[in-house]
Formats: structure tokens, sequence, C-alpha cells
């Protein structure tokens, strides 16, 4: 039996000339991208295949991005110290691989994850966007009152079902841990400003609808309580706007120490319902951690 090392990657990429994260058939994706580069710098045929901590949807873009994947010791021992740059002649400008290492025991680049934090950016000026930043930054033509948004968005942290903000599929969970929602404005540009999204996992969607319905209460569309009235119905509410996907950015992955590795991904496993613990089982694809 071939001995293999698990290695972990960090990764960032414009999402711009991407169709998402997830290989598709005849189409251009992050995960197709570098799976075939890794293939190429390995002499691997299949590639390798990478499992990620959050995958993007079409557009959205990542500075924090995590993935893992096994390979033979001995491939890897040949190149050892070396991908990164090895790396950086295969891939496109558009995406880059920034450290490669040998993962901890234990380590799973989705299961093991303890928060993703994404990073949504809007201008208000009424000129538009600076060109430079058209393809990172949304912007949006009415003034915004970020006093409502942070209120309105403290409303809805906490362990919720977010249904109500979330494209449901067939047996997966909508139910997540936001940690952390609050919008600010640049020092140094006063129309520039950006929502800070941290959860312990992402439904489908997730973000951009959060992002969205702020939007409505910021520029005075809806009331500072709207949105956590749409939260508490727990159904997809037609008034919610899912904000552009180029806006935002997936900026880091947080990982328990490496001794707490195995017990977090174990603990993502399970199958959650609000208020109970559930037997631990494997979640079906569309229910696992990370998605935007």
């Amino acid at each position: 039996m071939t001995a293999l090392v698990r290695l972990r990657l960090d990764i960032g990429y414009d999402g711009s000339g991407f169709a998402g994260w997830a290989r598709q058939p005849d189409q251009r994706t992050v995960q197709g991208v570098i799976e075939d580069a890794l293939g190429r710098m390995l002499r691997m045929d299949p590639p390798p295949m990478l499992t990620v901590a959050g995958r993007t949807d079409a557009g959205v873009h990542a500075r924090g991005q995590v993935a893992h994947l096994e390979v033979p010791v001995a491939a890897y021992s040949a190149i050892e110290g070396t991908m990164p740059r090895r790396l950086a002649g295969l891939l496109p400008p558009d995406v880059r691989v920034w450290r490669v290492s040998v993962a901890p025991e234990g380590f799973d680049a989705r299961f093991s994850a303890l928060s993703r934090r994404y990073v949504y950016r809007v201008c208000d000026n009424p000129a538009g966007v600076e060109p430079l930043r058209r393809h990172d930054v949304l912007w949006h033509p009415r003034p915004l009152d970020l006093d409502r948004m942070n209120d309105a968005a403290r409303r809805l942290v906490g362990e919720n079902d977010f249904a109500a903000y979330c494209r449901r599929r067939e047996g997966a969970t909508t139910i997540r841990e936001l940690l952390r929602y609050e919008w600010a404005r640049d020092d140094r540009d006063p129309h520039l400003m950006s929502a800070t999204v941290q959860a312990d996992a992402f439904c489908h969607s997730m973000v951009r609808a959060l992002v969205g319905a702020l939007l409505m209460v910021g520029d005075g569309r809806r009331e500072m309580d709207w949105p956590a009235t749409v939260l508490a119905a727990r159904v997809r509410d037609s008034g919610v706007n899912v904000a552009p996907a180029h806006g935002l950015s997936l900026e880091e992955v947080r990982y328990p120490d490496d001794d707490g590795l195995a017990r977090r991904a174990r603990e993502t496993r399970r199958v959650r319902t609000l208020g109970v613990t559930a037997a631990a089982v494997d979640q079906p694809a569309s229910s696992r951690p990370g998605m935007s």
C-alpha cells in the first residue's frame, strides 16, 4: 500500500473568472484549476482531489481559503519546500497557493474548522465605486445608515435556524451559529464600508442574503426589526434580496489547537437540532459546513 501524507493548502483567489469553487464539467472552477496544476506538478493522473473549508459560489473571492489533499509520501518528499513556487508557475494569476504544510493528525479542512469569517464590501458614494475596486466592492446608490444596520445585525447573532436566509436543500440542516455580524466604515474612505460575518458554518447563499437584508434596513426601505422577524419565520422570504457575489470574500478559517482537531471534526459531523444534542452521523454533502 502506498504511504500517503495529508497536506494543508492556504489559498487566495479572485473569483471573478470562476464558476465557483467546486469542479464542474466544462466550467472553469477554482478546484479544477488547482487540482489540474497539482496533478501536473506531482505527475499524478488523475490529479489529487481537494477537500475545502468553504465552497464559495461563482464570483466570490477568497484571501483565506483552506483545503487539504493526500499525496504519496515519495512524491511530496521530492518537492518538499518548493510547492508554492512551483505552483506559482503553473497557476493562472487569479489564484495563488500561499502555503503548503503537512497537516497535523486529525486535520480536516472542512470538518475541523471552528468558524469561517467573510467580509462583504459596499460603497454608497453617489458617484459610484473606485474603478480599481469594481470587482470586489458593491455599489449601493442609496446612502446607508450603519447605526441602523448594526442594530438590526445584533438581533441575528447566535444559534438559530437560518432557513429564511438559505436556499433549502433536501435533507440539509439550516441551523448555524452566527458568531459575529457587524458593519464598519473605512477610516480613509467614508463611503466605503464592510460587513464582517462570522459563523461556525454557512448554508448556501446565507452570507449574501444576510447582507441583502441589512442593506434594505440601512437605506430605510425596511425597519430595524424586519431581519429578525424574517429569521423567526424560518421560511425563505422573497423580500430578502441576495446581494451580488462580487462584494464577498472569504477572509479566514479558524481551527482549534492540534489536539482538538479530530474532536472538532467529530462534533461537526453531528446533525444539529436547536436545543438538542443529536447522534453522530455523517451529514449529506448539501448540509456540510462552509458554503457561502
